[in-house]
């Protein structure tokens, strides 16, 4: 920042109180590039200034989330200015029209990978018993990872095939199981799970202590899976399980709100991204296999 401004080293004084000093850096420098642009003190920036600072850097070409994040770098400058009295009561960064950002559509494992994965679970241990349970779980019954380490031994009815999760928010839901899953629940509940018990804990899933499985677990539980599968390890995660889930449901036929039931979805728009996961993938397939979509070679007409 400039020397000249002393409010906003103020201001980072203060914030790095409260935030890391990575953070602290990256507000210094979205700061730093609105001084830089107007030649001055940041504090004295109108609407106008931010409005034409906003299409500089729309016309360089920057990231949708760069250009988010130092607008929001300059708002909470502002609230700061406001809250300590430096500035009235007008907030300029406060009605610029930020640019949309681009949704990333979520990653699939494609079915073979998924049985691979789940495979890799196969053992009659009592570790690898639960191992096979967790990732049945979390593929079959679309379940976060959340859910599913917080689930009682109650939760899943392996007759029924059904299983009651409890949601965000608080909401509960059942979710059908398949055979496998089931199955694999089963055997965790009567050959796996009393050797781990050592607490007479509730939670269906416990580490090798006999202690609750945490998140923490349940991911280190699916890297080692995905490393025995020959899967890239770093890819593989809980809710990668979750997406994979929604997306072979309605590549299979599944009707959209049945799907956002499972998967405890509150928005209708949210179960709404899978579709365009396949969408895409019955493109690649559709380019890949039709023998009038694949790319001929030109082959010259001699016949003329």
């Amino acid at each position: 920042m400039p020397a000249s401004d002393p409010d906003a080293e103020r201001f980072l004084l203060l914030l790095a109180a409260r935030r890391s000093p990575r953070t602290v850096d990256a507000y210094r420098r979205d700061l730093a590039a609105l001084a830089a642009f107007r030649g001055g003190a940041v504090g004295d920036a109108t609407v106008e200034e931010l409005e034409r600072w906003l299409a500089a850097m729309r016309a360089d070409g920057l990231a949708p989330s760069t250009v988010a994040r130092r607008v929001s770098a300059v708002r909470s400058y502002f609230r700061h200015l406001i809250l300590i009295g430096t500035r009235g009561e007008d907030n300029p960064a406060a009605g610029l029209q930020l640019p949309r950002r681009g949704r990333r559509l979520p990653r699939a494992l494609s079915p073979a990978e998924t049985e691979r994965l789940i495979e890799a679970a196969d053992g009659t241990t009592p570790r690898t018993r639960r191992d096979r349970a967790l990732v049945e779980l979390l593929y079959g019954a679309g379940l976060r990872v959340s859910e599913a380490v917080g689930l009682d031994r109650s939760a899943v009815d392996v007759e029924e095939r059904i299983v009651r999760v409890l949601g965000k928010g608080g909401k509960e839901r059942l979710v059908p199981l398949g055979r496998p899953a089931a199955e694999a629940v089963r055997r965790y509940l009567a050959l796996g799970r009393p050797h781990l018990d050592r607490r007479y804990r509730p939670e269906l899933f416990l580490n090798a202590r006999g202690g609750p499985l945490t998140r923490a677990g349940a991911f280190l539980i699916l890297r080692r899976l995905a490393e025995k599968a020959g899967l890239e390890p770093a890819r593989v995660h809980p809710h990668l399980l979750r997406h994979s889930f929604a997306t072979h449901l309605l590549e299979g036929g599944a009707d959209l709100r049945s799907v956002q039931e499972m998967l405890g979805h509150a928005d209708l728009g949210t179960t709404e991204r899978y579709t365009h996961v396949s969408d895409r993938r019955r493109r690649e397939v559709y380019f890949q296999a039709h023998p009038h979509a694949r790319r001929k070679s030109p082959r010259s007409d001699t016949s003329a």
